[in-house]
């Protein structure tokens, strides 16, 4: 293809050369071009004396009279003395060789190359050109690749995490294999089924299992495939999908990312004319999946993220009956993803990934894979033969908050602000009962842009968030400005904690707003994502208490962070120091430092004499919201790392 591509580019550019030497011969061979007279008149010049020169080339005589004017004639071989007349006169006679046949030819071909030029063209486009995947008279043509059900095969053993949503799907494996057990009874198996989920879950594996375990056909698409400049083309390729899926039924049509292509359409009676194409393509679309075609044996599958902003006639029982929900894997199905991806990975004794999998809360099935591949990948940078724990650990933090920036040039005042920034963060949070605790803080850049991060992530999987884990969280997000604040004074507060005033910030809005969590506002949902243009308007009065609260919320969370670490002063230097002495500590290192033991990093062992030991609390909350998993979170220093 690439080659056909190379030949295609090469004769386009000898077409516009071609045209390009027509047109300078033309414009050029205007200016100088000679006049044909009869061979009577050129007698009369020759007598007269008017010949300034002529140059004889067989019969053909040319030559300049002399007032400057050029001519051409036919003169008779045969004809006497023509050259005595010539001389005679004072004519500079000059006598060239008659042209070849091979001259001739060419002449001929000169001649003939503007008409032979337009066919030309005319071929290359009747025949087209490659442009994005389709010819130039093919734009009608569906862009579906076909997986047959010879090719390698991809089943059910394949996915892991997601055993609802393949229990769900396996109806339409059994009516693919028996249909006549379901037809029998008259029932009729869904037309289209929906995968919603976030990226990167399986959506388009769980779709190749289904074809693989029904030993089908399987036609996949994009829905970006669909959409063209020219109206129309969408549609045909739509109608041109469906023919190709019913040749090969009983079948799977799988179209990805629909919502690119099945978009809400404009409502109201007003022109939209910039979406016709759009429009177009989904009507096309809505025919083909329910109305006079019979496609019973073609099953379409459809993935998206974003299923509220499809069109509702498109979701109606009859096109998409079902919708089937692929969420985030819990902690059994994060193990059994990585046991799946880990197949041809070989492991030191030391590996348990049921460590890995309790470790990663909120990460998704290409985040895992993302992982064991990294972690393979260290092993192999070190020499090593098997991927060992440490492999997985760091391979873990990489993927959370990136890799290590040690050549960063950073001064030792700036470094000690970050020390002490981190250090708030995780103080705050080891001492905060309902926080999350941390796993790891560290000085060191990483690639994600941050200066510092204090990592912290849930121990268990909590699918729900209650008001005290939301205050605790954002407490625990202000610690780091506290902490600068209470070691080098306010005017010394740097621009380090703007990621960490957005976060907050966010969290204490949806509290007043989405979750019902302010007393003054109540439990009420306010839908402000688009401020005053939104669909709900807010009032003034409205948006100023709402502004109100979500002030006090974030104050309430500043003065307990600034109590918590003015009460545990001592401890907050000694998490610094460690910070600074060793860049990366771990999270039984900052409670051995909070109870002032020994710590040994390396081969170093430091002691913190703070006095009365204080307890850290054992037990913490996840802090997902509204029923969506929060992904592992780290406070960075200078970076939006939280997640």
């Amino acid at each position: 293809m690439k080659n056909l591509g190379g030949k295609n580019n090469l004769f386009l550019w000898l077409v516009i050369a071609g045209a390009m030497f027509i047109f300078y011969d033309i414009m050029g061979g205007t200016e100088g071009s000679s006049k044909r007279i009869k061979f009577s008149e050129f007698l009369d010049y020759v007598d007269s004396g008017n010949i300034r020169s002529a140059n004889l080339r067989g019969d053909i005589v040319e030559g300049e009279l002399s007032d400057g004017r050029k001519f051409s004639t036919l003169s008779p071989t045969i004809y006497p003395n023509l050259i005595d007349k010539l001389r005679n006169h004072g004519a500079l006679i000059e006598i060239v060789p008659a042209e070849s046949s091979l001259s001739y030819l060419l002449s001929m071909l000169l001649s003939w190359f503007p008409m032979l030029l337009l066919i030309g063209v005319w071929v290359y486009f009747m025949k087209g050109v490659q442009s994005g995947g389709g010819r130039a008279m093919d734009f009608g043509k569906s862009k579906a690749r076909l997986l047959s059900k010879d090719d390698k095969k991809v089943t059910f053993k394949d996915v892991a995490g997601i055993d609802e949503a393949k229990a769900e799907l396996g109806e339409i494996v059994d009516y693919l294999k028996n249909p006549e057990k379901f037809m029998k009874l008259g029932g009729r198996i869904p037309r289209g089924c929906l995968l919603v989920g976030p990226p990167g879950n399986g959506k388009t594996l769980l779709a190749k299992a289904i074809a693989g375990e029904a030993s089908v056909p399987f036609l996949s698409i994009s829905g970006s495939d669909f959409v063209e400049m020219f109206v129309g083309v969408g549609a045909s390729r739509v109608r041109d999908m469906f023919t190709q899926a019913k040749k090969h039924a009983p079948c799977i049509l799988f179209i990805d990312e629909i919502d690119a292509v099945g978009r809400q359409r404009a409502g109201g009676s007003g022109f939209n004319l910039g979406n016709d194409e759009r429009e177009q393509t989904l009507n096309q679309l809505l025919v083909e999946m329910d109305g006079f075609s019979d496609n019973s044996n073609v099953i379409v599958l459809a993935a998206t993220n974003r299923a509220e902003v499809l069109d509702k006639a498109l979701l109606r029982p009859g096109r998409f009956d079902r919708q089937v929900i692929i969420p985030l894997p819990d902690v059994n199905g994060r193990e059994r993803i990585l046991y799946v991806h880990s197949r041809d990975i070989p492991f030191s004794p030391d590996v348990k990934l049921n460590n890995i999998a309790r470790g990663t809360p909120g990460f998704s099935g290409a985040e895992l894979k993302n992982l064991i591949n990294e972690a393979a990948l260290n092993a192999a940078r070190h020499n090593q033969n098997l991927v060992t724990m440490s492999d997985l650990a760091f391979a873990k933090d990489k993927v959370i908050i990136g890799s290590e920036r040690r050549s960063l040039a950073i001064s030792d005042e700036e470094k000690k602000i970050i020390a002490y920034h981190e250090g708030g963060h995780a103080l705050v949070a080891m001492l905060t009962a309902a926080a999350d605790k941390p796993e790891k803080a560290t000085i060191i850049p990483t690639s994600k842009g941050a200066l510092g991060v204090t990592l912290m992530l849930p121990e268990r999987d909590v699918l729900l968030a209650s008001d005290e884990a939301l205050r605790s969280h954002i407490s625990v997000a202000m610690g780091g400005r506290v902490a600068e604040e209470l070691i080098f004074g306010k005017n010394k507060i740097t621009t380090g904690a703007s990621n960490d005033l957005k976060v907050a910030t966010s969290t204490a809005r949806a509290m007043v707003t989405r979750w019902g969590l302010s007393d003054d506002i109540g439990p009420v949902f306010i839908d402000d994502s688009q401020g005053h243009f939104g669909s709900n308007i807010i009032s003034d009065e409205l948006a100023k208490r709402i502004d109100s609260e979500t002030r006090k919320i974030l104050s309430n969370g500043y003065e307990e962070a600034r109590r918590i670490l003015t009460e545990n002063i001592v401890a907050l230097e000694a998490i610094a120091n460690a910070l600074l002495e060793y860049e990366v500590i771990s999270g039984d290192e900052i409670k051995s430092l909070i109870r002032g033991e020994k710590i040994r990093v390396g081969m170093k062992d430091t002691k913190v004499d703070i006095g009365d030991s204080t307890s850290v609390p054992g037990s913490s909350q996840n802090d997902s919201i509204n029923g969506t998993k929060k992904v592992n979170r780290a406070h960075g220093d200078g970076a939006e790392l939280v997640t």
